[in-house]
């Protein structure tokens, strides 16, 4: 890659639409944002408009063969429809080199190298690494763990420096893989005729890295190789760098570019390479939503210099409990450390490791490149507050644009798809027989980190299950003492209404016992997605909720063996939380032909 970057355009600012694969590549098959398609929740299976098409069967159309090795992971219900109008070959075998590739038909062939991922870098257990990874190097590349610069947000502990090293001997196996395929070119002698982009699909795997809308999860690698044919089409001459700002959304469309195919209208990117480019973007919209069992919602706007998030959960810690990420050795030492002594860290490492986060965060990410000093907590300058104030103003105006339904809480968005048979990108245009209040909803959820409770209280009243959910999320935040105010809402007629009122007053006082029997009911809720908002609930109360042992059991014997992504978030959360409180439970192994739904030895 270092010799690549030298024969490429090395792009410095370049960034996901998700810190998690699944959401980042419903953008990057579509060219559409994430939140616009409504794939922002982790494979939640949202459908989306017949008429928004996988971008590579534009290619198809005009004669490419188009291939795909391994991943699809577009995160929609229309997943199966994309793969077949994409691809000629979507297989862990797919290469430009298919017998059915007529000779000298143009190509367009995408490799997904699977060796940087969370799995091979943290999860799976070291023996398991060593034989799969690691044995394919040399002695003399296999990284000393006493020698590797650990970020700061880490504490420094030689747990943490062995596993550090392991994600950079997988990526000396990426490094060799992809030179692999370089070299494939060379010898059919194609190289000269093909434009090779490198990227990955969020940032770095490791934690603080994927989830996060820190620059650790959103920036990616980019670079672009133009053969001497086709520099007309580069910006730049070979091994030079750019730093204007490109977006996932952007590369569809660019592809399409290059290939001298027009922009379909509903692609939201830019065409940022070919003869003739669109003008610097100066904003990337970022979304992080419910990855797996983990319900999160936080917005995030890049530019140039700064970095703005707005977390809409700031109670939550930004490490929170997840079965997947905990398997990996960091994740645990950093947990151990924080149960142990959380004063001991750093505050970088608190930031991350402390039980809640900042309703916002501004950087500066031309001095902080690792997002560590958030500007909102000291003195600004009048430049920096000028810079806040119009990343606070643009933010607004990008949800508004993008018609980002994150403030619409899941089992309320499936509810508007199932009522209206239309998908939710559809409904929010108008195209429905009902339109949400999307504005509105946002109004709602910018309540939450507020002092004033009078807004929240009045919203409480809403018709609406979205504006409720937040006012009653506003007040819990808020620290709001008069309970008897929202009691009557665990009747809500919505679950993530009751849910969340249950969630609250389970943590303690007069209607303790009430509201835990209000969640242990919904456990049995229809739609995975409500039982799982009920089942985290649990989880994440631990010990204060011992008296659910017996319905969170039965969740568990009931989902852990089963199909499907839900079944299987409900055995992670449920399965935590047996595990905490003392019961048994069967281990997760991820390791190659163990199988997640394979029991491991205890």
């Amino acid at each position: 890659l270092d010799q690549f970057a030298r024969e490429s355009v090395r792009y410095t600012r370049s960034f996901a639409a998700a810190p998690v694969c699944s959401p980042s590549r419903a953008c990057l098959i579509t060219g559409m944002n994430t939140v616009s398609l409504g794939a922002h929740q982790m494979r939640s299976a949202f459908p989306i408009p017949d008429g928004v098409a996988a971008f590579p069967s534009y290619l198809r159309k005009a004669g490419y063969f188009t291939t795909n090795n391994v991943k699809t992971d577009y995160n929609t219900g229309a997943a199966p429809r994309l793969i077949e109008e994409a691809w000629h070959e979507s297989t862990p075998m797919a290469h430009w080199r298919s017998a059915k590739r007529r000779a000298g038909q143009p190509f367009f062939a995408v490799f997904n190298d699977m060796t940087t991922h969370q799995s091979r870098t943290t999860v799976w257990p070291h023996e398991v690494f060593v034989r799969e990874i690691q044995s394919k190097l040399g002695r003399k590349e296999i990284h000393d763990p006493a020698r590797v610069r650990l970020p700061s947000y880490y504490p420094d502990t030689p747990v943490i420096r062995k596993e550090w090293a392991r994600m950079y001997d997988c990526v000396s196996v990426m490094d060799k893989n992809t030179g692999r395929i370089l070299r494939e070119l060379e010898e059919d002698g194609l190289a000269e005729d093909t434009i090779v982009f490198f990227y990955s699909d969020h940032g770095t795997g490791m934690p603080r890295g994927k989830r996060m809308l820190h620059d650790t999860g959103m920036r990616v690698a980019l670079m672009v190789r133009f053969p001497e044919k086709y520099q007309h089409l580069s910006p730049s001459e070979p091994g030079t760098v750019n730093d204007e700002l490109v977006s996932f959304v952007d590369l569809p469309t660019t592809v399409l570019n290059l290939a001298g195919i027009g922009r379909p209208p509903y692609m939201q990117g830019r065409n940022f390479l070919g003869v003739v480019r669109d003008p610097r973007r100066e904003f990337v919209y970022g979304c992080r939503d419910r990855v797996d069992e983990v319900f999160e919602c936080a917005r995030s706007l890049r530019s140039e210099n700064y970095l703005y998030i707005r977390n809409y959960h700031p109670h939550l810690s930004h490490n929170q409990p997840s079965v997947f990420s905990d398997l990996g050795a960091t994740r645990q030492e950093i947990n151990r450390i924080g149960r142990e002594n959380l004063d001991a860290m750093s505050k970088a490492q608190r930031d991350y490791a402390g039980p809640n986060k900042p309703v916002e965060a501004f950087y500066d990410c031309d001095v902080d490149p690792e997002n560590l000093v958030n500007l909102l907590e000291g003195k600004m300058t009048p430049a920096q507050e000028a810079a806040l104030e119009n990343h606070r103003k643009a933010y607004r105006a990008e949800r508004s644009r993008l018609l980002d339904p994150g403030a619409i809480p899941e089992a309320e968005m499936w509810n508007w798809v199932r009522n209206e048979e239309r998908s939710l990108r559809e409904i929010l245009l108008g195209e429905s027989a009902h339109q949400p209040d999307l504005a509105a909803a946002w109004e709602a959820a910018d309540l939450v980190g507020g002092k004033d409770p009078e807004p929240a209280l009045r919203l409480l009243r809403s018709g609406s299950p979205s504006a409720r959910y937040w006012a009653v999320l506003a007040l819990r935040v808020a620290g709001y003492p008069n309970q008897g105010r929202v009691v009557d809402y665990l009747d809500d007629i919505s679950p993530v209404v009751r849910i969340e009122v249950a969630d609250w007053l389970a943590q303690g006082g007069d209607y303790q016992e009430e509201a835990l029997g209000r969640i242990e009911k919904e456990l049995g809720h229809a739609d995975w997605w409500v039982a799982l908002r009920a089942c985290r609930a649990i989880e994440l109360l631990g010990i204060k909720a011992r008296k659910a042992v017996p319905s969170m059991k039965a969740l568990y014997e009931a989902n852990r063996h089963k199909k499907g992504d839900g079944p299987f978030y409900l055995a992670f959360s449920s399965g935590a939380f047996l595990e905490l409180v003392g019961e048994a439970t069967e281990k997760w192994d991820f390791s190659p032909g163990a199988g997640a739904f394979t029991p491991a030895p205890k």
